[in-house]
Parts: C-alpha cells; sequence; structure tokens
C-alpha cells in the first residue's frame, strides 16, 4: 500500500510538472506572438503617417487655427508653397461688396477655387480665407497689406495683398484688380475643416472621410 501511494504521488508531481511546463510554453508564445505582432504592426502605423516627401507631394496639412485672432494672417506650407489662412475682421468683410467694380473676376467665375469656395468670400467659413500666398503672374510672394489707403498704393485701397514684383493687387479675398499683371484670382487650395479649430488643407471634405 505504501509503495502504491509512492507512485501515486509521482505520477501526480510527474501530471503537476507536466502541466507547469505546457502552461510555460504556452505563456511563452503568447508573450512571442505578442511580441512579433507589435514588432510587425509598428512598421505599419509608422508607413500610414506621411513622410516628407509624401508632404512635398501634396499630402494634407492639419492646421490649428485656435488661436488665429481677427485680422491676423497664418503662413503655413503645403506642396513646397505659402499658403495664407487668414481671419477677416467684420469690417474687412464688409470691404469686398465696395471693390466688384475694379476687380478682373469678381465672381470667382474662373476656376481658381474648389466649388465650395466660390462665392463672394471664396471661402467655407466667411471670415476664414485659404489661399495660396504666390503671385499668379510669375510666383512672386504678395506682401499682406491690411492698411486702408497708404499713399503707396491709392486712397481707393480697402487692404490686401500686394506683389511689389510688377504690382499686381489682390482684395482681401484674394480677388485680383483689373489691368494688372496677373491673369487670375489667387488660387484657392481644397481645404475642409475637421473641427471648428482643426483645418485640413490639402483634401476636401469627401477626401477626409
Amino acid at each position: 500500500m505504501e509503495l502504491r501511494g509512492l507512485h501515486n504521488m509521482a505520477d501526480t508531481e510527474n501530471k503537476n510538472g507536466t502541466n507547469g511546463r505546457r502552461r510555460f510554453l504556452v505563456a511563452a508564445t503568447s508573450v512571442a506572438g505578442g511580441i512579433a505582432c507589435v514588432a510587425w504592426a509598428t512598421p505599419f502605423v509608422m508607413s500610414m503617417m506621411p513622410s516628407e516627401r509624401a508632404k512635398a507631394a501634396g499630402a494634407p496639412v492639419e492646421v490649428d487655427i485656435s488661436k488665429l485672432e481677427p485680422g491676423m494672417l497664418l503662413a503655413v506650407e503645403w506642396r513646397g508653397k505659402v499658403v495664407w489662412v487668414l481671419k477677416r475682421t467684420p469690417d474687412m468683410l464688409a470691404s469686398l461688396a465696395k471693390l466688384e467694380a475694379q476687380l478682373a473676376d469678381p465672381k470667382s467665375e474662373r476656376e481658381m477655387q474648389p466649388k465650395y469656395a466660390q462665392n463672394t468670400t471664396r471661402s467655407i467659413k466667411p471670415e476664414i480665407l485659404i489661399t495660396e500666398g504666390v503671385c499668379t503672374h510669375l510666383g512672386c510672394s504678395p506682401i499682406f497689406r491690411r492698411d486702408i489707403a497708404p499713399a503707396d498704393l491709392g486712397a481707393d485701397w480697402l487692404g490686401g495683398f500686394f506683389c511689389p514684383c510688377h504690382g499686381s493687387k489682390f482684395d482681401l479675398a484674394g480677388r485680383v484688380y483689373k489691368n494688372l499683371p496677373a491673369p487670375t484670382n489667387l488660387i484657392i487650395p481644397p481645404h475642409t475643416y475637421l473641427s471648428e479649430s482643426l483645418l485640413l488643407i490639402g483634401a476636401d471634405s469627401k477626401e477626409a472621410v
């Protein structure tokens, strides 16, 4: 009886030892598999982030406009170009209707903007203008001139963008004045709002989904 009891105890210990080793192997395999998954997933996630080359090729750019004050101009880069984000004041918006007789394309009939920005303010939100900061004449960068009636621009100047290279002028919606070198209004890039304070330049609402 004692000998049989010793055999039973030995069998139990062997089974416990086998089960313990099995549990250890399962746990070790699970951990190794988890590490392998993380090692595989990380490069995949990283590959989803736009590289510098992708940005240069036109990957959309997110812009935080939460701290943009009325009358302030923010410059960002997209596709290697400067893009302006201007928060217009009520007075700036009111000035747009006063200039139509002096503009070459006041209704923005030429396709220099997405359809959703083909309006008087050339924007989705009236107070926010998003436009490429590149003159449509020879590619110079205009200067933001918000001053009213300066001596060098004339008594009828109500604020806008002035190109110092060849004298082209654009109003606060990026619309070009008549009889000046620039042939068209400033280009409005595709854009959408991800939230009240987050802007996405380079994609419209359909592309952003």
